[in-house]
């Protein structure tokens, strides 16, 4: 072993290669393994302790470096270079196997490099390593890093990483700010944002300050600013960055990463400026499409005049939503608009003993919710429903004379669930009966079906996103309607699917929050409601991706409830009062559970009055079919 070759510096303790390496005495030179370019020897071990003075970094540029590898964490023969001047110093790296354009730079005055190896059977051939060294004064200065909320990331010249402490923010800059930056350097900034399961943000990085010489062709190839959104970086993807910046004022103020993270690259040439300023914002990132309100919060907005069709969904999905968070969504229509809301998914967290099965209004939702209301043009808000549970609501359309839907999500600070992803469309306003149905004022019973009953009913046309059918039911004063559905099959099941396909929806009052039903109705299962005044609104409402089903039947009756007297026929079992001549008419009109007014009805002869009643009906669901 040539002994000039491998002095590297002053020799320390009993090992043949271990030197302390002083700035005064050389300001640069050779780092060479023992017996380089040979094999070097087993069972050793050398250190090599860099001391440079104060304001001094040291870098090393390892131009050959070949040990054998044992694996990722370098088991066996091993190169560790400490920042600092022991081993009990921060470790910069562990290096084995053949490495390639390997460059570390100290953090401070002292560097220490330790190369191991161990006696082995094998017979290998690795040479070990050869680099350079180099003290100086004019590798840059971490303090631009440090007093800005950064961390340096050790083995570098001048990369940093900021990590979000939940909606924090703090400032960026360029090497030597407020001075100018010196030339031919290179540094990376890596900005990440929170990514877990209860936090995903994103980062808003906003300039003040931007000055890097254009080159002499006007480009950006003396120095520039690279901006990576994507995450490109850990797919080591540098080509393809999505902003290049130069020049003394960039017309880009403001960028917003896609994701959690977002990376600039500073390479300043020959030319020298004053560099950059920005502010970084982590912003909660809530992955809904839509345009985002300006403040960062959950909210978001969809106009007619801008997108006629579209979707949205609640925070992060199909990932689980936040807790503690409230989001609005407003719907805003053109002149004679409605909008449509399709639900495609739907689970939103309800009581945790029961979460599968769907839950329905006030009474149910008390931990997470959703709420769909009508907005109107004075600032009115009209609540259509609120929704939890396991399963989708039924098509929504906005009422006649609304401006538009707002739906609110609100989550409380317990447990998460995926939330749900829904349509929109906005579309020509239908009548208020819709594409069927109508107003039923004129008489004391009747019977509604759905289109086509008892075939199935269909969608709506094509180009359209649902159809729907309205009945208002208006009795006289005093009297309440008795509705009964003797027949029932919708498709949709609340406890499993809901029902966003199809839907019936009836409001015992017209200021009042409606029901909703589908699914089967068992054949020996009463449902029959009562309305709460002498109005009833019943309304159906299918889905362009409904597949039909049998739909239902329905008869309504105006009722007197427990009066005092009842000069007509009063019902045996729940006392209803009901007109007279609805008895023996072979239709249920005291209700699924009370069949007194078809009891003896032999010999009986129903009055004119009853027989063009059902006359005219029968007329009518004829027309209708």
């Amino acid at each position: 072993m040539q002994s000039a070759e491998y002095q590297i510096g002053n020799l320390t303790g009993s090992s043949p290669c271990s030197f302390e390496i002083h700035a005064e005495a050389k300001r640069q030179g050779t780092i060479i393994s023992p017996t380089y370019p040979g094999v070097y020897p087993k069972d050793l071990y050398c250190s090599y302790l860099f001391l440079g003075k104060k304001g001094q970094r040291i870098r090393l540029e390892f131009r050959d470096f070949d040990l054998f590898y044992g694996g990722p964490h370098c088991p066996f023969d091993v190169v560790k270079i400490y920042d600092g001047r022991t081993n009990d110093s921060a470790i910069i790296g562990t290096y084995c196997g053949q490495q390639r354009n390997l460059y570390i730079y100290s953090s401070d005055n002292e560097v220490l490099v330790t190369f191991e190896t161990l006696q082995r059977t094998a017979n290998t051939q690795n040479r070990g390593f050869k680099g350079i060294f180099e003290f100086s004064e004019s590798f840059v200065k971490l303090d631009f890093i440090v007093k800005n909320d950064g961390e340096h990331i050790r083995g570098t010249e001048c990369d940093q990483k900021i990590l979000s402490k939940k909606g924090s923010n703090g400032f960026v800059y360029s090497p030597n700010y407020p001075y100018p930056y010196h030339p031919k350097i290179v540094c990376r900034y890596f900005i990440y944002g929170m990514q877990d399961s209860q936090n995903l943000e994103r980062v808003r990085l906003e300039f003040s300050l931007f000055d890097i010489p254009k080159g002499d062709k006007g480009d950006c190839s003396d120095g520039y600013l690279k901006i990576y959104l994507k995450g490109q970086e850990t797919t080591d993807s540098y080509d393809k960055f999505d902003h290049e910046l130069c020049g003394e004022d960039t017309k880009t103020s403001s960028v917003v990463s896609d994701g959690p993270r977002l990376v600039m690259i500073f390479s300043s040439g020959e030319l020298q400026g004053r560099g950059f300023k920005a502010q970084y914002i982590f912003e909660t990132e809530y992955r809904v499409p839509g345009t985002a309100a300006p403040d960062g919060s959950c909210a978001f907005s969809y106009q007619s005049a801008s997108k006629k069709r579209g979707e949205f969904n609640s925070p992060r999905f199909p990932g689980n939503y936040p807790s503690s968070t409230n989001c609005t969504y407003t719907f805003i229509t053109s002149i004679n608009e409605q909008v449509v809301i399709i639900f495609e998914q739907f689970k939103v967290r309800a009581d945790s003993a029961n979460t599968s099965v769907a839950q329905y209004g006030f009474d149910n939702c008390h931990e997470d919710w959703v709420e769909i209301s009508n907005l109107y043009r004075d600032g009115g808000v009209h609540l259509i429903g609120r929704y939890c549970g396991a399963t989708s609501p039924g098509p929504i359309e906005s009422s006649l004379g609304a401006v538009g839907l707002r739906i609110f999500l609100r989550t409380d600070a317990e447990g998460v669930y995926s939330g749900f992803k829904a349509r929109y469309a906005f579309e020509p306003a239908k009548p208020m009966f819709g594409d069927c149905g109508q107003n039923l004022s004129s008489s004391d019973y009747g019977v509604i079906t759905s289109p086509n009953f008892p075939t199935k009913y269909s969608g709506p046309q094509k180009g359209g996103s649902r159809s729907v059918c309205s009945w208002f039911i208006t009795v006289r004063p005093n009297h309440r309607i008795l509705l009964n559905f003797d027949f029932f099959f919708i498709e949709g099941d609340p406890p499993t699917r809901g029902c966003s396909a199809a839907v019936i929806r009836l409001w015992h009052t017209l200021s009042g929050l409606p029901l909703e039903f589908c699914g089967e109705k068992p054949p020996k299962d009463n449902w029959q409601y009562l309305s709460d005044g002498n109005v009833m609104k019943l309304s159906f409402v299918v889905a362009d991706k409904s597949v039909g089903g049998e739909g239902f039947r329905a008869v309504w009756t105006e009722v007197a409830v427990a009066p005092k007297t009842c000069s007509e026929f009063k019902c045996a079992k729940n006392s209803y009062c009901i007109a007279d001549n609805l008895r023996c008419n072979s239709v249920a009109n005291c209700g699924a559970d009370d069949s007194s007014d078809e009891a003896n009805c032999k010999g009986y002869a129903p009055s004119k009055e009853n027989s063009s009643l059902l006359l005219s009906l029968g007329f009518f669901l004829l027309l209708r079919s």
